[in-house]
């Protein structure tokens, strides 16, 4: 499965969340509200999640191992900063 659209909704400069990302694969499926965060280590993504119980979160979609999870933040973290330095 191939990463073939990245889109970079909403950018904000203020804040922990930077950016929520829309990712498309193989021109047939797509996964919203994917975050930026800028965490204690620097940049993460944050898969969308759904409120279950109190304060807990759990994922609706995510990567299944390491690798794709690797694969899919470089592309979104590449498509995050042409979009934030065509800003500054």
């Amino acid at each position: 499965m191939e990463v073939t659209d990245v889109r970079v909704r909403k950018i904000s400069d203020e804040g922990k969340m930077k950016a929520i990302v829309s990712v498309t694969f193989d021109n047939e499926f797509v996964v919203h509200d994917i975050k930026i965060i800028e965490g204690q280590n620097g940049l993460f993504i944050a898969m969308p999640s759904r409120k279950i119980g109190e304060g807990d979160f759990r994922d609706i979609a995510h990567p299944i191992n390491s690798e794709t999870r690797a694969k899919l933040q470089e592309h979104i973290f590449n498509e995050y900063e042409k979009v934030k330095n065509k800003e500054e």
